[in-house]
């Protein structure tokens, strides 16, 4: 049977060589600076000669584990290294009951929030004064059932859709309409969803006017079928203006400990992805289809690839466990996983809980 890249690049490792590498790895998660081969040679448990130790380095890079950033600097993890020292390494250590008590005091107390939004704005907070880097929350809009519908028409090409909710949302969604649209034939749309999506959400009141679309063409003209459709699709979540909300708090923990000009490249590229509303769907794309925290480095990141920043994110769901939001820590590739990763997982246990 053929070997996996991890397994194949352990066999080609032996226990020093292993141990190098760890060093490097812990020193830039500690402090983000390149280690050179005299510092380690103190801090290693065997004793090894800066030569030994720069050979054994050489052999790490040409695995592509490491590398130097500059002429006679240490060396660094590549992002190839980082992931395989997260998979093959790092030994994730459970919360401390201390450490759970007082993330279960923080988010019940922002579960008293009057509004789910403001609980997740907290959560964000959390996160952020836990990891002392940037909490990320997504939220997907609930969806309530719905009350009544409505088309206003406002021109001849265009109408206003007002949608109510049983718990007195109200949105406004803004149409195409077809050529030769009349106020007789809004109305007359109206009236039918009206008497068939009442007590539905969103969601089931699509497939239950597509189950009726034979009896639609039968009960109303093409037009007044068309504006039904129309209607609904106004808010259908594949649609470019989804009821997303991304929430970030504590991106001033992002300006801290910046070693170069190219931390601030990457800050400023990291800021305008968290501006692109139109990308935040792709996190849940990230977790949807994986259980628990997930861990993505650099360019392994599609949302935030350009900023070689990294992201653990962990979905949180509701009472028929499907996922309805993520939350996370971003930061700089140098987080503190080990520390972080059950700090994020329990906390999108805990959101679950109570958002059921």
């Amino acid at each position: 049977m053929k070997s996996s890249p991890l397994n194949y690049t352990l066999e080609l490792m032996n226990e020093r060589s292993c141990e190098i590498f760890r060093r490097i790895v812990e020193s830039y998660l500690h402090d983000g600076d390149p280690v050179g081969s005299r510092n380690l040679s103190r801090s290693l448990s065997q004793s090894l000669s800066p030569a030994t130790i720069r050979n054994v380095m050489s052999d790490l890079e040409r695995l592509g584990l490491i590398y130097a950033p500059h002429i006679s600097a240490g060396r660094m993890p590549t992002q190839s290294g980082l992931r395989f020292f997260i998979d093959a390494f790092m030994e994730i250590s459970d919360l401390s009951p201390e450490e759970r008590k007082s993330i279960e005091m923080q988010v019940h107390a922002a579960g008293s929030s009057q509004t789910v939004e403001q609980f997740l704005i907290e959560a964000s907070q959390i996160l952020s004064a836990l990891s002392h880097g940037a909490g990320l929350v997504l939220t997907i809009k609930a969806e309530g059932l719905l009350k009544h519908i409505e088309f206003v028409q406002l021109d001849f090409r265009r109408a206003l859709v007002v949608l109510v909710t049983q718990n007195g949302d109200v949105e406004n969604r803004i149409i195409e309409l077809p050529s030769g649209v009349t106020q007789i034939q809004l109305t007359e749309a109206s009236n039918y969803l009206n008497t068939h999506i009442q007590g539905y959400n969103l969601n089931d009141a699509r497939l239950e006017i597509t189950h009726m679309r034979d009896q639609i063409r039968m009960e109303l003209n093409e037009l007044s079928r068309q504006l039904v459709e129309a209607g609904l699709a106004a808010w259908d979540s594949t649609n470019n203006d989804q009821p997303v909300r991304l929430i970030v708090h504590g991106r001033a923990n992002l300006l801290k400990d910046i070693h170069a000009e190219q931390d601030l490249k990457r800050l400023r590229n990291l800021f305008n992805d968290l501006e692109t509303r139109d990308s935040m769907i792709q996190l849940l794309d990230l977790v949807e289809t994986g259980h628990g925290v997930r861990i993505f480095i650099g360019s392994e990141n599609k949302l935030f690839s350009l900023s070689g920043s990294s992201l653990v994110v962990s979905p949180y769901r509701d009472a028929e466990q499907r996922v309805i939001g993520a939350l996370g820590v971003i930061g700089p590739t140098r987080l503190n996983y080990a520390r972080i990763v059950p700090m994020v997982d329990y906390t999108a246990q805990l959101i679950s809980q109570l958002l059921r």
